[in-house]
């Protein structure tokens, strides 16, 4: 009896801290691990991860400072230990209600790609997947993403955009899939997949968010279940509002490499902004990032549906 009380005390150890069930794992003969980062070490690997810094970003094209990243966003993005640090064999991304460069909050935005532009890990189509456990509460929004490593097809968003997960911290039952695309802003567009968690579970449990990006179609997937594919997106070449014959060619944008980016914004248009019951510090707990080439390659491109153009919904 003593003895099944401590195995059942070992298994209830091993989940909290955060164990990694083989039935997760992608099939082995179907993707072949590329790179990965499994936050074992005592600090962030700067070899691998390099930090966004301040609340914006300058808009050469406009010749503007762009403040919140576009997106009204409150948080000061650091460097600094308190908004990012390596524990437990698990990255700790934070959110802090506090006073910092006219900003009410700190947080941190961790990117495989250095200021230089200089890539640290981009892959161009694959599986990319990371075991989260996520903030909630009003105004907070946790988010694994992917962006190009160039803007070979023009500033945002005709260059693309891959959210692999977003979450609006007052919704904890719901996830987001989505990709923007089109011309540049603001002749963007953007298609989204929503993911609804059964009754007694939430982000605030540890789950495993991936996409399956394949020449012309990408997936999405909780917990290795597939729950959303968009095969329909575009790539304006001018800029301006796209015609026909004013694209780039298809599977344009999404066939070109894409790094990666983990962070806690807080604010903004897209969930707004926190409340009195918003609990602060907010923290992503990431225990994995981990990408994946397809085994024999990815054949030939999809077609990009039945009589519809490109960029028709």
């Amino acid at each position: 009896m003593r003895m099944a009380c401590f195995c059942l005390v070992i298994l209830a150890a091993s989940a909290a801290l955060g164990s990694r069930p083989a039935a997760l794992q992608p099939d082995a003969n179907e993707w072949k691990l590329t790179w990965s980062d499994e936050f074992d070490g005592a600090e962030i690997d700067r070899k691998k991860w390099d930090f966004d810094i301040g609340n914006g970003f300058y808009n050469y094209d406009a010749n503007q400072w762009i403040s919140g990243w576009g997106n009204n966003e409150l948080e000061y993005y650091t460097k600094e230990p308190e908004n990012a640090f390596v524990k437990d064999g698990r990255l700790h991304i934070r959110a802090i209600k506090e006073s910092i460069h006219n900003c009410g909050y700190s947080s941190a935005r961790l990117k495989t790609r250095k200021k230089d532009g200089t890539a640290l890990f981009a892959q161009t189509f694959g599986r990319i997947e990371f075991r989260a456990k996520l903030p909630t509460g009003k105004g907070v929004w946790p988010a694994l993403w992917m962006l190009p490593a160039s803007d070979k097809y023009g500033v945002w968003a005709a260059s693309g955009e891959i959210d692999v997960m977003e979450a609006r911290g007052q919704e904890p039952n719901k996830v987001l899939g989505t990709l923007h695309f089109g011309s540049q802003w603001p002749n963007n567009a953007h298609a989204s997949k929503e993911f609804e968690f059964a009754k007694g579970s939430s982000i605030a449990e540890f789950h495993t968010y991936a996409v399956e990006w394949l020449p012309g179609e990408i997936r999405w997937l909780v917990d290795g279940k597939e729950y959303g594919r968009i095969s329909h997106w575009w790539s304006g070449k001018s800029g301006k509002p796209a015609k026909e014959d004013d694209l780039n060619a298809w599977p344009a944008p999404f066939d070109q490499p894409f790094y990666i980016v983990m962070n806690v914004a807080v604010g903004g248009r897209f969930l707004g902004n926190p409340d009195k019951a918003t609990v602060f510090p907010a923290t992503m707990e990431v225990d994995w990032v981990r990408a994946y080439e397809k085994v024999g390659g990815y054949g030939a491109v999809k077609p990009r549906g039945e009589g519809k153009l490109p960029f028709q919904k």
